[in-house]
């Protein structure tokens, strides 16, 4: 079948508001010839004459009378869909985003982005899921509104990201652990014993790679899949862990933190979304508290 042209119900909103040729060519802009070529091929669509000459005048046909109580609705909505989206009410706005984060992120900035968005829009609910992995494909499907993360190889080309803020790791240990008096030094720091962080169970990382420049290797006694998992060990062995500082910030309470011996380059945490909600009034309200909360 030939696809219709949409653009005709426009012209035929008008024709039938004016019920002139001539008002409705001056409405649309448009020559009295070109309005009365319209006219042809709207009769021709429709299988009907629509306006009839009646004395100098034109009137509607029964046709033309049904089609005029639904053609401005259907137009108005079609116009409605091709205008910029009206300013958000946040009082009204009833909505549930999903945040994929990992640890650390809701016991450092939960309360205080909850706090924010119930203070704002009280009808926005706020879901928050475990990062277990670093595929994109949940922002991708739509089942995660926002991340945060290290942007990286695996992160998908085609997603949105902005800075956070930077943070460094850090090394902490048990109030009273040996490390806690004198200077760490690199050689005192690799000759403890450690707890090695990595979800898809790598051997090594960066703080190996530092430590090997300088000849020297630790010793991994234990290796876990998060953060709070190695917080937890440290608080009840001699074990060392090396952690983001700002990212791990409460999980550290009661626990000794001292910078890490050796170079590592900071890590940026950046928000990442799809940018289908790039333009999104609410999308973009609750990026931009994510933001603040994070950079206070």
């Amino acid at each position: 079948m030939t696809r219709p042209d949409l653009n005709l119900l426009v012209t035929l909103d008008v024709l039938l508001a004016e019920g002139s040729v001539a008002r409705a060519a001056r409405r649309l802009r448009l020559s009295p010839s070109a309005m009365s070529r319209a006219l042809a091929r709207l009769r021709e669509a429709t299988g009907d004459p629509l306006l009839v000459r009646a004395g100098r005048g034109l009137v509607p046909t029964p046709r033309a009378l049904e089609l005029r109580d639904r053609i401005g609705p259907i137009v108005e909505a079609a116009e409605a869909c091709l205008r910029p989206a009206e300013s958000l009410d946040l009082k009204t706005l009833s909505r549930t985003f999903t945040l994929r984060n990992r640890e650390g992120f809701v016991e450092n900035f939960g309360a205080a982005l909850i706090a924010r968005v119930e203070r704002e829009a009280p009808g926005v609910r706020l879901r928050f899921v475990q990062k277990l992995d670093r595929e994109s494909s949940p922002l991708r499907e739509g089942t995660v509104d926002l991340e945060t993360a290290v942007v990286g190889d695996m992160t998908g080309p085609e997603l949105r990201a902005q800075a956070l803020f930077h943070d460094r790791f850090v090394a902490v240990v048990r109030p009273g652990h040996p490390l806690t008096s004198g200077e760490v030094t690199p050689t005192r720091y690799a000759e403890g014993h450690h707890i090695h962080v990595s979800r898809r169970g790598n051997d090594v990382g960066p703080i190996d790679t530092a430590l090997q420049v300088l000849g020297l290797s630790r010793k991994i006694t234990a290796s876990v899949g998060s953060f709070s998992e190695a917080l937890a060990l440290v608080r009840a062995t001699d074990l060392v862990a090396s952690v983001p500082e700002r990212y791990t910030g409460s999980l550290r309470e009661n626990l000794v933190t001292f910078p890490l011996p050796v170079a590592l380059p900071e890590i940026t945490i950046s928000l990442l979304w799809h940018p289908r909600l790039d333009a999104d009034p609410a999308h973009r309200w609750l990026r931009a508290c994510v933001r603040e909360v994070c950079t206070v």
